[in-house]
C-alpha cells in the first residue's frame, strides 16, 4: 500500500516536479512525520514523569514509524471520518503495548500542523539548493560574456550599450534576493510544539499537574528532536499555527517566480532579436505548421508556471485573514492544495531554469551587428566633442547631428537600408572628420561603462560567498533534462 502513497499527484507531478519534491508533499511523508511527532511527544512525556509511559512503548512506537499500515488506517477512516483518529487507531495496531499512550493530550493540530512546518522546510531546503544551482549556472555564464558589448534597451528601446554578461547579473541579482527570503524563512521559522486544542495547553495542564515547567519541556524535547532549536516553538497560538506563515513562504516562492519570469522574458525577446536563445536540441520541432520555427519553449514554461505561483499566493492570504478567532476549517481544503501545489510549482520552474541556464546559446555576430546598427546614433556626442576640436561650433554640430540622425532614421525605417549616418557626417563639411576618424569613435566597448568590471565585482563580491557558504548545492544540482 505505501507505493499509493510516495508522490503528491499534481499537475506539475507528470513532468516538471521532482520525485524529490513530490516525495516532500506525499501522503507517505506525511503520516511518517506524524508517527515521528508521536514518538516525540511520547519520550517527551515520559521523560517528565508520566508514568503510565514506559522505555518500551516508546521502542514500540519507534519500531513502527516507517512500515504504515495505510489500509487499516483507510478502512478505518472511512468509518470514522476522521483522519488522524484512523491514523492513531492503525498505529496502535502495530503497537498494542503502546496503543493507549498515542497522541496524549494532543489535538489533531498536534500532528498536523507541525508536520506541515516539518514539511515546509524541507520544501524550502531543496528550493534554496536549487536556486543556489541556477545562481552558479547564470554566473558562469556572466563572467565568460562579461566585455561582450550588447545593445541595452529601456522601454524595450535602444538605449546605452552594456554586456551580455552584465545583463546576467540582473537576472543573477534579484534570484540572491529571493534566496535571502528563503533563508530567512528557514531561519525564523517555528513549531507550533504542545499547545493544545484551542492554544492554552489546558490538557497538558491536567496531564503534568499544573508543572509549567515540565510542559516547556516538554515543548523543547519535542523541538530538539525533528531537528528545531529548543526554543523555536511559536509563544502563543490558537489551535495552529498562524497561518501568515503560509503566505510569508507562498510570498517568497512567489518571489522566485517574479524573477524566473523576468528572465525568461527577456530571453524570449532576445530569441526574437536572434542574439540568444535557450537549448534547442538537434531534432527539436519547433512548430507543427511551421518547418523553421524555434519556439522557446522552455522559458515560455517557466512564464506560464510563474504566473501560476504568483497567483497561488492570494490562497494563503485569504486563509490568513479569515481565520474566526482561535480557528476554523474551511483553511484545510484549500491549505492543503495551496501550500503543495505552490512547491511544485516553483520545484518546476527552477527546474526548467535549471536546464536553460546551463544551455544558454549566444549569436555573437548578430549581437554585434545590431548594436553597429544603433551605435552611430550613440556616438553623436563624441563625433560633436572631436569636431569641436577640430574648430566647429557646438551649437551648430547639435544641430545638424540631430538633422542627419533623423534623415539616417528615415534611411533605415522607411527604406530598409543600414544606419547611413557615419557616412552623411563624413560629408558634412561642418565636422571636417573623414569617415576614418568617425568609424574611429564606433567602438563598441567604448560605451559599456564599468559593466565588465561591475559583472567581476558581483561575481566575486555577492555570489562568491553564497558559492562557499553551499558547496553541496552546487554539487547536487546539474542541468536537468525538461
Amino acid at each position: 500500500m505505501a507505493a499509493q502513497h510516495d508522490r503528491y499527484i499534481s499537475p506539475f507531478s507528470t513532468r516538471y516536479a521532482s520525485d524529490e519534491m513530490q516525495y516532500i508533499f506525499s501522503d507517505d511523508n506525511k503520516f511518517r512525520t506524524w508517527r515521528r511527532l508521536w514518538v516525540a511527544l511520547a519520550r517527551a512525556e515520559m521523560h517528565e514523569g508520566l508514568t503510565n509511559i514506559t522505555p518500551e512503548m516508546v521502542a514500540e512506537l519507534e519500531a513502527h514509524t516507517d512500515d504504515i499500515n495505510y489500509d487499516v488506517a483507510a478502512a478505518r477512516e472511512k468509518l470514522v471520518r476522521h483522519d488522524v483518529m484512523s491514523h492513531v487507531y492503525a498505529y496502535g495496531q502495530q503497537c498494542p503495548k503502546a496503543a493507549g499512550i498515542i497522541h496524549l493530550g494532543a489535538t489533531s493540530c498536534y500532528v498536523g500542523d507541525n508536520t506541515d512546518i516539518l514539511v515546509m522546510r524541507e520544501g524550502l531546503e531543496l528550493v534554496h539548493k536549487k536556486l543556489i544551482g541556477v545562481l552558479a549556472k547564470l554566473g558562469s555564464f556572466a563572467m565568460e560574456y562579461k566585455d561582450m558589448p550588447c545593445m541595452a534597451y529601456t522601454h524595450c528601446q535602444p538605449a546605452q550599450p552594456t554586456t551580455v554578461g552584465k545583463r546576467a547579473t540582473l537576472w543573477a541579482n534579484e534570484l540572491v534576493m529571493d534566496l535571502g527570503e528563503i533563508e530567512h524563512r528557514l531561519a525564523t521559522l517555528e513549531l507550533r510544539g504542545i499547545k493544545g486544542t484551542t492554544g492554552t495547553q489546558a490538557s497538558f495542564m491536567e496531564l503534568f499537574g499544573g508543572d509549567t515547567e515540565k510542559i516547556d519541556a516538554v515543548n523543547a524535547a519535542i523541538a530538539k528532536e525533528m531537528g528545531f532549536a529548543p526554543g523555536a516553538v511559536i509563544p502563543v497560538s490558537g489551535q495552529t499555527y498562524s497561518r501568515k506563515v503560509d503566505a510569508f513562504i507562498l510570498n517568497a516562492l512567489a518571489g522566485i517566480a517574479q524573477s524566473c519570469m523576468k528572465f525568461a522574458t527577456d530571453v524570449r525577446l532576445l530569441a526574437n532579436f536572434k542574439e540568444m536563445e535557450e537549448p534547442f536540441e538537434k531534432n527539436q520541432i519547433g512548430s507543427s505548421a511551421m518547418p523553421y520555427k524555434r519556439n522557446p519553449m522552455r522559458c515560455e514554461r517557466i512564464c506560464a508556471l510563474s504566473r501560476y505561483l504568483m497567483v497561488d499566493v492570494l490562497n494563503p492570504s485569504f486563509t490568513a485573514g479569515t481565520q474566526w478567532f482561535e480557528r476554523t476549517l474551511d483553511d484545510s481544503a484549500n491549505k492543503r492544495v495551496a501550500m503543495a501545489e505552490g512547491f511544485l510549482a516553483a520545484d518546476a520552474i527552477l527546474n526548467i531554469m535549471l536546464n536553460v541556464t546551463d544551455g544558454l546559446v549566444v549569436y555573437p555576430k548578430v549581437v554585434r551587428s545590431r548594436l553597429m546598427a544603433e551605435l552611430p546614433f550613440m556616438a553623436s556626442e563624441n563625433i560633436m566633442m572631436r569636431a569641436v576640436e577640430k574648430g566647429g561650433n557646438r551649437q551648430e554640430l547639435h544641430e545638424r547631428l540631430r538633422e542627419h540622425a533623423v534623415a539616417a532614421g528615415k534611411t533605415v525605417k522607411e527604406q530598409g537600408l543600414p544606419n547611413d549616418m557615419a557616412a552623411r557626417i563624413a560629408a558634412d563639411p561642418a565636422f571636417g572628420l573623414t569617415e576614418a576618424e568617425i568609424e574611429a569613435q564606433l567602438v563598441p566597448e567604448n560605451f559599456v561603462g564599468r559593466a565588465p568590471q561591475q559583472t567581476e565585482d558581483f561575481y566575486k563580491q555577492v555570489l562568491q560567498p553564497i558559492f562557499d557558504a553551499n558547496p553541496d548545492a552546487l554539487a547536487q544540482h546539474a542541468a536537468l533534462d525538461v
